[in-house]
């Protein structure tokens, strides 16, 4: 992760205390006000990143090159398309360097993700499946094919694969975050009482741990946008933290019914342009998914309607 080194000034942090005096979140979620929030400077686009596509553009179209030397570049050139949002451009290379090197576990597993974000699951459980195959201790593969089982529909088998991506790493908030997500929409009152227990092994240093004090109702938001500020150096950092942050918030929102208010962490969490973080990734996926279901709603308003008055 590449930090900018700007430091916040005075004025900023005396405008995050302002923020943060006043930042109360309301749900009741016939409006779904949610007062004062500390809002994200959208991310610019890194003009290093930039030079450096500019740079594989030159040596991919000039250099006598080994395809497992081409398949490596386009990957990267690729991963760099995906920091900075041209995810069309990205999916593209690294179908690209799938032809030229069908055995690279990166680029299945990129793929998949994007497949994931297309709603094509059966793709994204391919691909991961393929990473696995080439690659049994690749971590995220194990958690994004878990991510794409939970949704599509098959959380039942998802719950295995969160399991198994969090027993890797008991100290990390994040895999505890996903693994209750993905066990609560199979048993809610199982998935409260395995995060309890998780949460005792937690890093306490790590400021998401906040967000798992939040799902056990130990904190309110509040509590969690104070806590991400902590030892904040640069907007950077504080724009990566307010992507995970309002992703994690929605999902909560999200699960309890609270459709509105979580649609707006969505979009919350959308406008930071951490692009490459799986929260800004989904947080397109949720809102789609609220969307549907809006929709599902309507009709059976519209069905119920219909039959009471016949």
């Amino acid at each position: 992760m590449k930090v900018n080194k700007k430091r916040i000034g005075i004025g900023a942090a005396v405008v995050l205390l302002l923020l943060l005096s006043g930042c109360s979140i309301k749900t009741n979620d016939a409006y779904g006000p949610m007062g004062n929030l500390l809002l994200a400077e959208p991310e610019p686009v890194d003009a290093r990143s930039q030079m450096a596509i500019a740079r594989y553009n030159h040596i991919l179209t000039q250099a006598p090159l080994k395809e497992d030397e081409r398949a490596e570049l386009l990957f990267q050139r690729g991963m760099l398309y995906d920091s900075v949002g041209l995810s069309g451009l990205a999916r593209y290379d690294f179908m690209q360097a799938l032809e030229l090197k069908p055995d690279m576990a990166e680029a299945h597993n990129s793929i998949g993700i994007h497949y994931i974000q297309q709603m094509d699951f059966i793709m994204a459980y391919e691909s991961f499946d393929s990473t696995l195959d080439i690659n049994p201790d690749y971590d995220f593969a194990i958690l994004n094919r878990g991510i794409a089982l939970y949704y599509g529909g098959r959380a039942g088998l998802a719950v295995s694969d969160l399991s198994r991506f969090y027993e890797k790493d008991k100290r990390d908030p994040y895999r505890v975050l996903w693994s209750f997500i993905v066990e609560q929409s199979v048993d809610r009152n199982k998935a409260l009482i395995n995060l309890a227990e998780h949460r005792k092994a937690l890093d306490e240093d790590n400021w998401a741990t906040t967000i798992v004090d939040f799902y056990l109702g130990k904190v309110d938001e509040t509590a969690v946008i104070a806590k991400l500020v902590e030892d904040v150096n640069s907007q950077k950092q504080l724009n990566d933290r307010l992507c995970e942050a309002y992703f994690y918030l929605g999902k909560y929102h999200s699960d309890i019914g609270n459709k509105v208010t979580a649609a707006n962490y969505f979009k919350l969490s959308l406008s930071t342009n951490v692009f490459e973080y799986v929260e800004h990734r989904f947080s397109r996926v949720e809102l789609s998914r609220l969307r549907e279901k809006r929709k599902e709603d309507s009709i059976d308003s519209e069905q119920k309607n219909a039959e009471a008055t016949q």
